[in-house]
């Protein structure tokens, strides 16, 4: 595949991820594929990872050893009759089920294109408090993701959340180094909007079926 303008060559995505948008930077010299929320993108490329966050969580995955990781992007439907930190199998609501699911299918695609569980190194970033109809939808989702790398065991190796920025994520793969960088000047009316579209779709159409923890 050749990307538009440039004539340079972008190698081959892992099966399942061709459908995801994916560029040449020549700002920073590098192939790159932007994630938008709800999506997540794992690579075995020489690539980055980009998006650009408000209220959402991204996970940034990677197992170093063996030059595979990723990232999501993902946020919990507004669910106020749950608490905070009860996603577990024994009580599942629509809403964790989401966040966990968005986490599983990260994890999951990662071990399948040869990454191992003891080697998966998480940075997360995201959780700013940018939807004012909806102010605790970052802290909440911080909340659920803080839990879940704890219930699961899995080694925290960097964070950059909450505060009231939008931010542009860059995860590059396979080192695994992470570049944030908050939008100060942007308008967060752009994000916000987008953001809470997202939020409504997730509550008109709500995950079902069972979840498997690993």
């Amino acid at each position: 595949m050749l990307a538009a303008r440039n004539n340079i060559e972008i190698p081959p995505a892992l099966p399942g991820f061709e459908d995801i948008g994916r560029y040449w930077d020549p700002v920073h010299n590098c192939h790159a594929a932007k994630i938008l929320p709800g999506e997540y993108y794992v690579t075995r490329n020489d690539e980055a990872i980009v998006t650009v966050l408000g209220s959402c969580i991204s996970a940034c995955i990677s197992d170093r050893k063996n030059g595979v990781g990723g990232m999501n992007h993902f946020m919990l439907p507004n669910d106020s009759g749950s608490g905070l930190g009860h996603w577990h199998a024994a009580d599942l609501s629509a809403s964790t089920r989401y966040g966990n699911v968005a986490m599983e299918h990260l994890i999951n695609s990662i071990l399948k294109n040869g990454g191992r569980r003891e080697n998966l190194e998480v940075k997360i970033f995201g959780g700013g408090r940018i939807i004012q109809s909806a102010s605790g939808v970052g802290q909440r989702n911080i909340a659920f993701i803080n839990d879940y790398i704890n219930t699961e065991g899995l080694s925290l190796v960097s964070q950059d959340v909450a505060d009231i920025y939008p931010r542009k994520v860059m995860f590059y793969l396979p080192e695994g180094r992470a570049r944030v960088k908050k939008l100060r000047s942007l308008h967060n009316d752009t994000i916000a909007t987008r953001e809470t579209n997202y939020m409504n779709e997730l509550e008109q159409q709500p995950v079902s079926g069972e979840v498997e923890l690993f």
